[in-house]
């Protein structure tokens, strides 16, 4: 039916159209796989790579962060640890990370620390636990976000473990968190549990430390006005376009037809 909307394409022979129906049902699929991850992840703010603010200093190098952006960490089972002040995009980062893994194939998962550790202890209780540890041990990416906002205490450092120590080696984690990552340790309440999950996650990892003052901040000033919260992480018209996969022989029988 599009094809017949589409004049130009009435002069190819049948075995160049049928190529390009071909194309448009794997570019379809690709498109709706994609839709699917990112709505899985449960990111808290729309976030791509191609939308990181490089103009502000944040101690962020372009080079490392297009290496980044080709998610080999994830194949290869690294983390990535991000520790910054207050509103200096932390979160954002680590939402445009886990958007490149969705690209690439990956499935990932946000958390709020506080809220995993309130769900794991729900879980322990209604007899859950065992399923969700499974199900996070089989994320490809795991995002761990206000990491250390408040205390661990001793019980929910050993669940923590738990979800740590099944990703060891195998799947990728990012954690963002206010506090310098030499103090990680303090503020999990058992020092043994805390060695063994700084040691499953520090050793190797990729890590973003960042300055600066709050991107909010200076997106005010910049607007004269008083902008919600994460306005300016609203992705731009590039970071949907990058979403989409297209055979260099696919043509684009609906311009305006992209699920993702």
């Amino acid at each position: 039916m599009r094809q017949q909307q589409q004049p130009e394409l009435q002069s190819l022979s049948f075995e160049e159209r049928l190529e390009l129906l071909v194309d448009q049902e794997w570019l379809d699929r690709q498109n709706r796989r994609l839709a699917r991850l990112l709505k899985e992840a449960k990111f808290r703010v729309a976030a791509c790579m191609e939308d990181v603010d490089y103009q502000h200093p944040r101690g962020l190098d372009r080079t490392v962060m297009r290496s980044l952006a080709a998610c080999q960490w994830v194949e290869y089972g690294q983390h990535i640890l991000i520790a910054g002040p207050t509103g200096v995009g932390k979160t954002f980062i680590a939402c445009a990370l886990g958007n490149a893994a969705c690209r690439h194939g990956y499935t990932v998962r946000y958390y709020r620390v506080p809220r995993l550790l309130a769900e794991l202890a729900t879980a322990r209780v209604d007899g859950s636990l065992r399923r969700i540890l499974n199900t996070l041990a089989r994320t490809d990416v795991l995002i761990l976000d206000d990491w250390g906002l408040a205390p661990i205490s001793v019980a929910e450092s050993r669940d923590l473990l738990e979800v740590i120590d099944d990703r060891t080696q195998a799947r990728s984690t990012v954690i963002a968190s206010q506090l310098p990552i030499e103090t990680w340790h303090s503020v999990i309440g058992d020092a043994t549990v805390a060695d063994a999950i700084l040691d499953r996650l520090v050793h190797g990892a990729h890590k973003l430390n960042l300055k600066g003052e709050s991107m909010r901040k200076i997106a005010n000033l910049h607007h004269g006005l008083a902008l919600p919260s994460h306005r300016h992480f609203a992705p731009s018209p590039q970071c949907h376009r990058a979403g989409r996969m297209k055979s260099e022989t696919a043509v684009d029988l609906d311009q305006n037809r992209w699920s993702a």
